[in-house]
């Protein structure tokens, strides 16, 4: 069995100090501690190792909730704030844990502390919508305070500066995204979560910097609200599947997944939520963060403020395409601190990546070639 894992809401109204239902009672190195135990008791073939990093990803400024996370992929331009296989965490909160008021994106590399990738001048809140493209720019959605603010996608250099932005009446609350990277162009999905929609900008890409030529929204409907524990609920996980043209889409207040056809660009748009593939109230907690497996499994993180169950807090689910659960395990061992997760390659092994924002810490799994591909058929702690 394999995993890919590619969000969660944090607590606090804007203007006021999150967390506070959330103490913190176990240190970072309990919590790793924790997280190895779950993982051995997912089944006879376990597919994490018990090999678990973390890092934090705190800066200087003191800013928390990390949400988005993405590899720095092995082809991005030499010479810059951020090298390939090198993990990108956003931060959605400020030093004083308000909502919507981070400004910094973390570098995390395979071997040192953190380091400032990008500081905004100005507090803007940097969500889960987190992707690099190839051809040296990071895309970074913002979603400041209060909640329903427009926001927009900010467009980054290696050298983690500030070098356009990308707004449009259709980008509302860009609270996750998913990539498809041609090298000179590129797919943008945006999950919106003040309008319940998401939409599709089809970009161009050059030395000179990042240029949305499109906006097309192709899917819409989806259950969305203001929540003052998480900030927001809406659409929130994206994977496209560029085999089979469907876009997946984890909505946290509907707690379902949701398949979109057509969605890279074979029609004028759509106008619904798609076809529901995996409703399971046994497992899914509110969906946040989604990603794809290298075995074309999907993988979730629970939001848990939507049908939370505190004996299975902060967790990763596993599921088929096709709608079957597959395995799941814990991050944190408190409820809310799962969100944003990743999966590439760094240093030639397979690594996957996910936030613990309980604890403004960034877990990594190397995964051995063996595990890659995984058995399909084992099912872990339920």
């Amino acid at each position: 069995m394999t995993i890919r894992f590619s969000r969660k809401a944090r607590p606090s109204q804007p203007g006021t100090v999150g967390r506070s239902m959330k103490p913190a009672l176990f240190g970072a190195g309990i919590l790793i501690l924790f997280s190895s135990v779950l993982l051995f008791a997912a089944g006879d073939e376990a597919f994490l190792p018990i090999q678990v990093r973390s890092a934090s990803t705190v800066p200087g400024t003191g800013d928390q909730n990390p949400y988005g996370v993405a590899f720095v992929p092995p082809d991005f331009p030499a010479g810059g704030a951020a090298s390939p296989g090198n993990i990108l965490v956003s931060n959605f909160n400020d030093s004083t844990n308000t909502q919507g008021q981070g400004t910094t994106i973390m570098d995390v590399s395979p071997t040192a502390a953190a380091t400032v990738f990008f500081q905004s001048l100005a507090p803007v809140g940097l969500t889960t919508a987190l992707n690099v493209l190839s051809a040296e720019f990071v895309l970074v959605g913002n979603f400041p305070a209060p909640c329903g603010s427009q926001g927009s996608i900010l467009v980054i250099d290696k050298t983690g500066t500030q070098v356009g932005t990308i707004a449009d009446s259709s980008i509302n609350g860009p609270w996750d995204s998913t990539l498809f990277d041609k090298g000179d162009s590129a797919k943008l999905f945006v999950a919106n979560a003040n309008t319940g929609t998401v939409v599709r900008i089809d970009l161009t890409v050059g030395v000179g910097g990042v240029t949305a030529t499109k906006f097309t929204q192709i899917a819409s409907g989806y259950q969305h609200q203001c929540v003052p524990l998480t900030f927001v609920q809406g659409p929130t996980g994206l994977v496209y599947d560029p085999k089979t043209d469907i876009l997946y889409v984890a909505s946290t207040q509907d707690n379902k997944i949701f398949a979109v056809e057509d969605a890279g660009g074979t029609t004028k748009g759509h106008q619904g939520t798609g076809t529901i593939v995996y409703s399971d109230n046994a497992h899914l907690r509110g969906p946040l963060g989604m990603i794809e497996a290298p075995n074309g499994h999907l993988i979730v993180a629970n939001n848990d403020n939507v049908n939370g169950d505190p004996n299975h807090p902060s967790e990763l689910v596993e599921f088929t395409k096709g709608g079957r659960f597959v395995k799941q395990i814990s991050v944190d061992p408190l409820q809310g601190g799962s969100f944003g997760l990743a999966v590439g390659r760094s240093g030639g092994v397979t690594q996957l990546a996910a936030v613990d924002d309980n604890q403004n810490i960034l877990l990594i799994w190397n995964i051995p070639p063996s595990e890659e591909q995984g058995d399909q058929g084992n099912q872990g702690e339920q």
